[in-house]
């Protein structure tokens, strides 16, 4: 299979020694499990997306410094193919910007959250179990950075996930489009990096319970399977 990685931004590059690039940490999380699959990578922040949406079996989307609803040709053209994506059923995952600009882009509505910042390790609790989801698991932890959230769902958009503050968690919109707010290609010591550049923007004790929640596990390798499976199974 190869997979469309849909760049919507890059890391610092006083960050980059931590893990990489966007790039770097999606593979880190999805190609130990399917070392067959093979990546291909669209700088979207800077212009380049695929000149049709059959150059991939399936496209991810990545995080983004960006909001969905921000007056940028590269965010209006993004949209557009996520649209003919839906439109044409090809298989699509997007996580934190990408999985707001699955709602945004298909007709649902993404604001800035009433609750500020969500950041740290947040619980995710399943509300709706697909055959996909397996291991089956009732909830999971994962890492969070993002002041955006969708309040309004898309048609067809059904929520798999609840978290606190963060009512659409996980959605589906139709068979082939899957989003999940939150960070599974993260891993602490980078997302503890980002909250302590932070600290102004979150407030002072929303990032200090944010560090301290990194001493909870976080269940990046399950939704990495869930991500595999969900493609696979389309």
């Amino acid at each position: 299979m190869t997979i469309g990685l849909l760049e919507c931004d890059h890391v610092r590059d006083e960050f980059k020694y931590i893990a990489g690039d966007y790039r770097d940490m999606y593979q880190a999380l999805l190609q130990p499990l399917v070392s067959d699959w093979t990546f291909v990578f669209f700088d979207v922040i800077n212009g380049q997306l695929p000149d049709s949406i059959n150059d991939c079996d399936a496209y991810i989307c990545t995080g983004s410094r960006f909001s969905v609803y921000d007056n940028e040709l590269w965010v209006a053209q993004l949209k557009d193919f996520v649209r003919a994506l839906y439109q044409h059923q090809k298989p699509f995952v997007g996580l934190c910007f990408g999985h707001q600009l699955l709602g945004e882009s298909l007709g649902g509505k993404v604001e800035k959250s009433a609750n500020g910042w969500c950041v740290g390790v947040h619980q995710f609790d399943i509300q709706v179990f697909e055959d996909w989801q397996m291991p089956q698991i009732q909830a999971v932890n994962l890492l969070m950075m993002c002041q955006d959230q969708i309040i309004t769902l898309p048609p067809d958009g059904i929520v798999l996930a609840t978290a606190d503050h963060c009512p659409v968690a996980m959605l589906k919109v139709g068979q082939t489009m899957l989003g999940i707010q939150a960070h599974p290609d993260f891993e602490k010591p980078y997302e503890q990096a980002l909250i302590e550049n932070r600290v102004e923007r979150i407030g002072k004790e929303k990032a200090q319970k944010a560090l301290k929640s990194l001493s909870e596990p976080i269940d990046n390798k399950v939704v990495g399977q869930w991500i595999i499976n969900f493609l696979l199974s389309l």
